[in-house]
C-alpha cells in the first residue's frame, strides 16, 4: 500500500511585516517628536503595500498578525506625531505673539 505524503504548502511571511511592526512601535515611542510622525507615515506606506500583496492572495502568506499590529501603531504614531507638531506650532505663534505685544510697548 503506497502512502501518500501530504507536503504542506509553504508560506512566505510578508517581506515587510516585521519592518512595518518596527516603524510602528518607534513611532507610538517618539511620537511627541517630529521623527515619530516621519516614521508612522513611513510604516503606514510600507504596511499598505504588504496589505494589497496579502489581500490578492491571503494563502500564500503569512504575518498578517505583524503587519497589522505595525500598522495600527503606525496610525496611532502617526496622529500623536500630528498632535505634538500642532503643539509647537501653537506654542510659537503664543510665544511670538506675546514677544511682539511685549516689544510693541517697550521704547527703543
Amino acid at each position: 500500500m503506497a502512502e501518500q505524503k501530504a507536503t504542506p504548502q509553504t508560506k512566505q511571511q510578508l517581506p515587510n511585516a516585521v519592518a512595518a511592526l518596527v516603524l510602528g512601535i518607534l513611532s507610538v515611542l517618539l511620537g511627541c517628536l517630529f521623527i515619530g510622525l516621519i516614521l508612522g507615515i513611513i510604516g503606514l506606506v510600507i504596511s499598505s503595500k504588504d496589505k494589497k500583496m496579502y489581500d490578492k492572495n491571503p494563502q500564500a502568506y503569512e504575518g498578517y498578525g505583524s503587519l497589522n499590529a505595525g500598522r495600527i501603531l503606525s496610525i496611532i504614531g502617526t496622529v500623536l506625531g500630528g498632535l505634538s507638531v500642532l503643539y509647537y506650532v501653537i506654542v510659537v505663534l503664543i510665544v511670538g505673539g506675546t514677544a511682539l505685544t511685549f516689544l510693541k510697548h517697550l521704547d527703543f
